[in-house]
């Protein structure tokens, strides 16, 4: 657990001033647990705040970013005929399958 600074503790009644403010209704128990909580929390912002410096750029990822996709260009591909040769049943130029709903759908 990480060690709490002079400036983030917290009291009970600061996290019942918290509470009023979120309109959370908290207990004395709550109060004594929830505390000690908050400024582990705020520790750990802290930290957060004391690598963050001035000679680096804020970003919002850590590696850069490219487009993957492909240009969306016309190629050649198969004909249809091609295309169902394959095919175990064909009807009209395309692939014959078997029906999977019922007539009521």
């Amino acid at each position: 657990m990480a060690q709490t600074s002079p400036e983030t503790r917290l009291s009970a009644d600061d996290v019942a001033r918290l509470g009023r403010l979120a309109r959370i209704e908290l207990s004395p128990d709550e109060l004594d647990r929830l505390a000690p909580q908050l400024e582990v929390i705020l520790d750990s912002v802290a930290r957060v705040q004391e690598v963050a410096v001035a000679d680096i750029a804020p970003t919002s990822h850590p590696l850069p970013l490219r487009n993957v996709f492909r240009a969306d260009e016309v190629a050649p591909s198969l004909d249809a005929e091609a295309a169902l040769a394959g095919a175990p049943a064909v009807e009209d130029d395309r692939f014959r399958v078997p029906r999977i709903l019922g007539e009521e759908q």
